[in-house]
């Protein structure tokens, strides 16, 4: 038996106006999910624990079946294991942004335009993020590149006791009431208006603007965390597992878990990934040995958070017809038992721009069982109705593995 999640990050939402009341998962024509979905088990799963953030994080360390209480220790240390990065024991991490604020003088009278700056290139942002690192590294304090807008900054000596928000919590707001606070707060804030400084002449930033694309302007930390205490997933579960992500955070999951991160040329987190890509990745896997593949598709919580609804049906939609279709095609035609998990880690609505913590629907589909099922497509509404309910996120992996 071969165990596959399909994770489409931030997928689930709220009625959406612009398709007439109607969810995401309502509106987009998905076929082949609605059909596993008919032919498997629907029901709810509670993916963030209760005084947890709803970030992606949490969410999918829970999915994979972490309990955050005991395994969580900041998002940007998964990044930072993701990237390379040793860290020691007294280090902190910072998940640090390339982010567009607007062009008010002052610095705490800027607005928050775009927390990804144009989903700016790797190329680019490496060059800018170089030019941050010779500016402002110092014994304790280190800059390291991630890919497009996701990096990081690791203060050995720094404090967790801070109040730091997550910059697509506040797109199109005032940056004034979410500035830094607590313990090193000052310093934070410091680089944070020096990096404008540094950004607004770069040659980058100035042909970013020629092209009419947002320019990098400053940097925008948040997201801290200390050295991740994420047990092996081999040994926990007793199958080899993979995972595939062009996101830093789920990549450095990976990595803590002891489980093989495989890179996907082109795969880049938005709706132009290599769709294709990915779900050949997931294949090959499969085939090589592996028993265990979580494909995690960023594509609809970007636009979620980007608040465009379109975008995020289209990311729905082809991860039904180019990754979970082809995988069950390959797999059954070549004769090849399958579990498959589909699921979001938390909602994205298109309304908030922002996570929240409701509970999301999931599919627990079995290819040597598909006599009995829920007999309904893949929508909120009927994983709600269904009356299954998994209060702890992290206990839905034993379930989907037959533990």
């Amino acid at each position: 038996m071969k165990y596959i999640v399909i994770l489409g990050d931030g997928m689930a939402d709220y009625p959406v106006d612009h398709f007439g009341g109607k969810t995401i998962l309502e509106a987009a024509d998905k076929p082949t999910i609605d059909y596993m979905c008919a032919h498997g088990e629907l029901g709810m799963c509670k993916t963030v624990q209760d005084g947890m953030k709803p970030g992606s994080d949490v969410a999918n360390l829970s999915v994979m079946g972490y309990d955050t209480t005991k395994s969580y220790t900041g998002r940007s240390p998964l990044e930072a294991a993701s990237i390379g990065v040793e860290l020691r024991g007294d280090d902190v991490t910072f998940r640090t942004n390339l982010v567009t604020l607007s062009d008010e003088e002052e610095y705490a009278g800027k607005t928050m335009l775009d927390y990804s700056a144009g989903e700016i290139t790797t190329e680019e942002s490496t060059e800018l993020m170089k030019a941050i690192a010779e500016a402002l590294d110092t014994d304790k304090i280190k800059f390291y590149p991630g890919i497009s807008y996701r990096h990081l900054c690791v203060w050995n000596g720094g404090s967790t006791d801070v109040e730091l928000t997550p910059p697509h919590d506040i797109s199109d707001k005032p940056i004034r009431s979410h500035l830094p606070k607590g313990t090193g707060a000052d310093k934070l804030l410091e680089m944070m208006e020096a990096s404008e400084k540094i950004l607004k002449e770069h040659p980058v930033n100035k042909a970013r603007i020629e092209k009419g694309l947002n320019p990098a302007n400053s940097i925008w930390v948040w997201g801290e965390g200390t050295k991740p205490n994420v047990g092996n997933f081999e040994e926990k579960y007793g199958i080899k597992g993979a995972v595939i992500s062009a996101v830093d955070l789920i990549k450095g999951i990976a990595k803590c878990a002891g489980m093989k991160s495989i890179d996907v040329p082109g795969a880049t987190g938005n709706c132009e990934t290599n769709w294709d890509g990915k779900a050949q990745a997931a294949l090959g896997a499969l085939l090589d040995g592996y028993d265990f593949v979580y494909v995690h598709m960023e594509a609809p919580d970007e636009m979620g958070h980007q608040g465009k609804p379109d975008k995020k049906k289209y990311a729905v939609e082809t991860i039904d017809s180019k990754v979970v279709k082809f995988l069950k095609t390959e797999l059954e035609k070549r004769g090849i038992d399958y579990r498959m998990l589909i699921m979001p880690d938390h909602p994205t609505p298109i309304s908030l721009k922002t996570h929240v913590s409701d509970p999301v629907p999931y599919v627990i589909y079995d290819s040597t069982n598909t006599d009995s099922g829920s007999g309904l497509a893949y929508t909120e509404k009927n994983g709600e109705s269904t009356g299954v309910y998994i209060e702890k996120g992290y206990t839905l992996m034993d379930r989907f593995l037959g533990r």
